[in-house]
C-alpha cells in the first residue's frame, strides 16, 4: 500500500499488516517517506491507537531500523534499567556499579536532561573527563570486562526513533502512548540485552501524572518486550517529590556515591535496591529479591560497589580520584537559602516545578543545544512530612550568583500546611508479564 493509503486506513481505524508497517518505517529512514506523511501517520496514531500486533510491528521496524547489537559473546545474562524521567532521578549512577559488582552484566544507553527531567548522560559528564560518546566496540569490551558501560544514543541504533522523536516533538504527539512506548524499547532493544527492568514514575514530576497511566505505559512496554522475547519487569516508583535530597548534576553525583558507601536519604536508597534486586533476579545472580538485597548490602559494606564505580568511570575516561575524593567534583561559588513563610508540615512539593527551577538555574536545558552548569543546583533541606518553621532554610540553592526568580519558584513549588500527611508508598506498583 501505498503512504497515502496507510495513513487513511489507520486515520478510519484499521489495522495496518506487519508488512505494511514494516515497508513504511523503512522508506521514512530512508527519506523516502517525507516529514509531513510521518506527522500524519503520527497524529493517526495519537487519535486512533494501534492494536497489539500493530504496537509490536511498529517498534520492531524502528528497531532494525538501523544496527541492532549482539553482545552473545559476552558471559551471562545482559539486564539494563530504564527510567521514564524524573527530577533528583540518580539511581542509574548508583544502580550500574551495584549490579556489576554482583555479577550483572550491564549495557546502558542513556539520555540527557530536557526540560524538568535530568539526564544520566549530563550527570556522568561532571565527572571530570568522563566519556558517554564511546564507540560500539569500546561498549562492547567495557561490558564484557568491567560488567556496565554507560553511554548515549549512537547513530546507528534505532536512527528511525531518532528522526521520529524530533518529528513528534514539534507536531503535539509525544505524549502519545504507544508511541512513547515503541521509542524507549526499540532503542533499549537494540542495546544487546536479555531482560530489562523499567523503572515507570508517576506523579508531580513524572510524564505519567496517575497511576493509572503509569500501569498503561508498564503494560504497553512490558508486551513489547514480551514480544520479542526479553523478560520484562517493571516497578511504578513515586514521583511527587524529587528523589534524594540532590537535584543538579555534581550534587547528584555526590549523592549516588554515598549511596554507595550507605551515606544517601532512605528514598534513594529504596528506590536503587528495589530496581537493582529485581536485575539481580532477572539475571540468575540471585534467587528471590530477599537474597538480591542481602547480595547488595554485601558489595556496599565492603566497599565493592564503590571500587566498581571508579573502575568504570576510569574505563570511560573520567578520573575514579573524584569518586573518592568528591571535593574534586564541579562546585558552584555561592550558596543560598530559600526561607519558608510559615511554620507548619510540608504537604507537598510541586516536583516539576522544583526541575524547572533547576533549570532556570542552568542545571538542565530547554533546548537540546543549551549548555549545562554541572555545578549548580539544590539540596533539599525539607521534604514531605518534615516539620518547618517560618524562616527556616526549605531549600539550599549552589549558584554562580544570578538567581533570577529561582527563590521565588522553590517558595512556590512547596506547600505547607498544619499537619503532616499520610506517608505515600516509594514502589506503588510492580508489574511483569
Amino acid at each position: 500500500m501505498r503512504p497515502y493509503e496507510l495513513i487513511k486506513a489507520k486515520r478510519d481505524g484499521h489495522p495496518l499488516a506487519a508488512s505494511d508497517i514494516q515497508a513504511f518505517m523503512a522508506a521514512y529512514t530512508r527519506g523516502d517517506v517525507p516529514d509531513y506523511q510521518m506527522a500524519a501517520m503520527c497524529m493517526a496514531i495519537y487519535f486512533k491507537g494501534l492494536t497489539t500486533p500493530e504496537l509490536q510491528a511498529w517498534a520492531l521496524a524502528m528497531l532494525h531500523s538501523g544496527e541492532v547489537l549482539d553482545l552473545s559473546d559476552v558471559p551471562g545474562v545482559k539486564v539494563d534499567k530504564h527510567s521514564t524521567g524524573g527530577v533528583g532521578d540518580k539511581v542509574s549512577l548508583s544502580l550500574a556499579p551495584l549490579a556489576a559488582a554482583c555479577g550483572v552484566k550491564v549495557p546502558m544507553i542513556s539520555g540527557r536532561g530536557l526540560g524538568h527531567t535530568g539526564g544520566t548522560l549530563d550527570k556522568l559528564e561532571s565527572i571530570p573527563g568522563f566519556k558517554v560518546d564511546l564507540p560500539v566496540s569500546d561498549y562492547r569490551r567495557l561490558v564484557k570486562d568491567v560488567g556496565a558501560c554507560l553511554i548515549g544514543q549512537t547513530a546507528t541504533l534505532a536512527p528511525a526513533d531518532k528522526k521520529l522523536y524530533a518529528l513528534r516533538d514539534v507536531t503535539a504527539t509525544v505524549d502519545c502512548l504507544p508511541l512513547i512506548a515503541s521509542s524507549i524499547m526499540s532503542k533499549k532493544m537494540a542495546e544487546g540485552i536479555d531482560a530489562l527492568v523499567l523503572d515507570v514514575k508517576v506523579g508531580s514530576g513524572a510524564f505519567m501524572k496517575s497511576q493509572d497511566q503509569a500501569r498503561e505505559l508498564a503494560r504497553t512496554m512490558i508486551a513489547i518486550g514480551q514480544g520479542l522475547g526479553k523478560k520484562v519487569v517493571a516497578l511504578l516508583t513515586d514521583m511527587d517529590q524529587p528523589l534524594g535530597r540532590a537535584v543538579g548534576n555534581a550534587l547528584e553525583v555526590v549523592e549516588a556515591v554515598e549511596m554507595l558507601r550507605g551515606r544517601a536519604p532512605a528514598d534513594y536508597t529504596e528506590v536503587t535496591l528495589a530496581l537493582t534486586a529485581e536485575m539481580l533476579v532477572l539475571a540468575k545472580e540471585a534467587k528471590d529479591v530477599k537474597h538480591a538485597r542481602e547480595r547488595l548490602a554485601k558489595v556496599m559494606a565492603d566497599g565493592s560497589a564503590e571500587k566498581k564505580l571508579c573502575e568504570l568511570v576510569a574505563a570511560q575516561g573520567g578520573d575514579p580520584k573524584a569518586i573518592t575524593d568528591l571535593s574534586r567534583l564541579p562546585t558552584a561559588p555561592q550558596r543560598a537559602s530559600v526561607p519558608a513563610q510559615a511554620d507548619g508540615f510540608v504537604t507537598g512539593i510541586d516536583t516539576e516545578g522544583i526541575g524547572l527551577a533547576a533549570m532556570a538555574l542552568g542545571a538542565g536545558r530547554a533546548k537540546k543545544e543549551d549548555a549545562i552548569d554541572f555545578a549548580v543546583g539544590f539540596t533539599l533541606e525539607k521534604k514531605v512530612g518534615d516539620p518547618v518553621k517560618k524562616g527556616e532554610s526549605l531549600v539550599t540553592v549552589h549558584h554562580r550568583g544570578d538567581l533570577k526568580d529561582v527563590v521565588a519558584r522553590v517558595q512556590q513549588a512547596y506547600r505547607l500546611g498544619p499537619a503532616a500527611p499520610k506517608a505515600r508508598p516509594l514502589v506503588v506498583e510492580r508489574l511483569e508479564g
